[in-house]
């Protein structure tokens, strides 16, 4: 579905130098991935690259297989296709944001359902089947501010599973909430995940807890770049 091959993102020079290496990475219906690793490790820079919100440096290879058809990435990237890649972006993939990126000024039943309306698809009966599966059905008329953090964590997980995006992305999404509840927010994306059989690709620092949840753990090593920056490197987790 995604594949990524010799893959570089880099930021800054000399000691500010930052350098992200993917080697290879392919994503394929129905994988549960942790991408693990300490802050400043390149976790978020990777999903932007796989959010299509972020270009590759050049000789870079990215290609996505959807609906029958094989685009280069990589290629729109240089082209500056922008339109193309934010067509397949909001078709294609649901984010979880840290925070939850929830608005403020809609209640829960019209933030789940945001990612159908922004695409002009009409009202389901997942908005409701979504809020009854992660807890929140009876929060579907309060504003955001109501909420507690981890019933935001949750509406934020079904907002991203709205529109049946194949691919959903998450960024620490149990970052700010205590073990009992990370686990609890954790294991529902998954459990929503598998049911809808879509790719999920988590960044957490907890490998124990992506473990425990059923991600495969993906692990992002970090050592001194040779112009005093650093590298992180992209491997499969023994």
């Amino acid at each position: 579905m995604l594949t990524l091959r010799d893959v570089r993102k880099t930021r800054g020079e000399g000691r500010q130098r930052y350098s992200l290496v993917v080697p290879r990475f392919d994503l394929e219906p129905g994988q549960r991935i942790a991408l693990v690793g300490p802050s400043g490790s390149g976790k978020s820079t990777l999903l932007d690259l796989l959010a299509l919100v972020l270009s590759p440096d050049p000789g870079s290879r990215i290609e996505l297989t959807a609906n029958g058809r094989n685009h280069d990435i990589a290629a729109l990237w240089r082209s500056g296709r922008q339109n193309v890649l934010a067509d397949l972006r909001s078709h294609l993939v649901g984010y979880v944001l840290q925070t939850g990126g929830l608005l403020g000024f809609l209640n829960v039943e019209r933030n789940i359902g945001l990612s159908r309306a922004l695409l002009g698809l009409p009202t389901d009966p997942a908005v409701q089947r979504l809020a009854e599966r992660l807890e929140i059905a009876d929060q579907l008329s309060k504003k955001p501010s109501a909420l507690s953090v981890g019933q935001r964590q949750r509406v934020g997980i079904a907002r991203a599973l709205a529109h049946d995006p194949p691919i959903v992305l998450a960024d620490e999404p149990t970052a700010s909430l205590d073990p009992l509840n990370a686990e609890r927010v954790m294991r529902l994306l998954v459990a929503q995940a598998e049911e809808r059989g879509v790719c999920i690709v988590v960044a957490t620092h907890d490998a124990s807890l992506a473990r425990r949840a059923g991600l495969q753990p993906w692990e992002l090593q970090v050592r001194p770049g040779d112009d005093g920056g650093v590298t992180a490197t992209l491997g499969a987790a023994p």
